[in-house]
């Protein structure tokens, strides 16, 4: 079942790339006990969830449709996207009413729908069960745990550019230490038009081992995806339980040349780990002069 909250929204220029897909449906278990009772999307950085990072940077980059893919036990990812009447009225007309103005400037230039995935069976299949907000088009990919800082554009605004001009599925690498490459899907691939930033991929591996790795650049949780992606996740849909990689729906794309990835420029944090999380907390609360 599909459930829709609409909200107002500014008039944006016609884009490529409309709407951006959250997966939020998984269980979060390196963060347990936490996690039990609140999505990991929704633990904070400072004053404000992941998942609000990752819709703030759509926003950024011009999209105003989000699409969230969630789970059992994730209500409160709708709730924190909706107009909240009780806070409201306890609130307006104090000082401390600027509180929610962030947080209502989003819920009125953005549009949430979602979806809810019945099986964890991989990011996969998570974007899969988002068909049916995507439609037949383009869009991005945001995995909320991967926060990232850009100076200037953000990183989805740095792949709608590069989409536009390869007209093709764009993934977010970035190099990693060796000794990390088994986290990680990792790809291999030839560097184009004179970039060292932009490369034509001809063969990636899930999680390899390091004998295996075909280079050190791994897969983060940034994609422009084109939407013949969902037909050829269904093709290798597993019959027996397993996770569906997204990287095996990329690889078939991958074999028509038909997959960029792109060195971003800025700064990640992994906010599927404590130790991430807790350098993403650090790092924004020493950004904002909090000591």
């Amino acid at each position: 079942m599909v459930k829709s909250y609409y909200h107002k929204k500014k008039k944006l220029l016609k884009k490529m790339i409309k709407k951006c897909l959250f997966p939020a449906a998984g269980y979060g278990t390196r963060f347990l006990p936490a996690t039990k009772a609140v999505p990991k999307e929704m633990l904070p950085i400072l004053t404000k969830p992941l998942l609000q990072y990752g819709v703030e940077e759509a926003l950024s980059s011009g999209i105003s449709n989000m699409a969230i893919v969630t789970g059992r036990g994730k209500r409160s990812i709708e709730d924190h996207f909706d107009d909240s009447f009780e806070l409201d009225s306890q609130l307006n007309g104090t000082s401390k009413e600027h509180y929610l103005n962030e947080i209502k400037d989003v819920i009125e230039k953005a549009t949430f729908t979602y979806v809810r995935q019945q099986k964890m069976l991989g990011l996969g299949d998570a974007i899969l069960t988002g068909e049916p907000l995507i439609g037949n088009e383009p869009f991005a990919v945001i995995l909320a745990d991967d926060l990232c800082n850009c100076e200037g554009s953000e990183v989805i605004s740095q792949m709608i550019k590069i989409y536009e001009k390869y007209k093709c599925s764009i993934i977010a690498i970035e190099e990693v230490p060796i000794n990390q490459i088994s986290k990680y899907g990792v790809i291999a691939g030839n560097p184009i038009d004179g970039s060292n930033d932009i490369f034509q991929v001809f063969d990636m591996i899930e999680k390899p081992d390091q004998n295996n790795a075909p280079s050190n650049m791994a897969i983060i949780g940034r994609y422009i995806l084109t939407p013949d992606i969902f037909n050829i996740l269904r093709d290798i849909k597993s019959t027996d339980g397993e996770e569906i990689q997204i990287t095996d729906a990329l690889l078939t794309q991958a074999k028509k040349n038909k997959v960029i990835a792109y060195k971003f420029k800025g700064k990640r944090f992994d906010c599927g780990s404590v130790e991430g999380y807790v350098e993403a907390t650090n790092y924004f609360a020493e950004k904002m002069g909090i000591t």
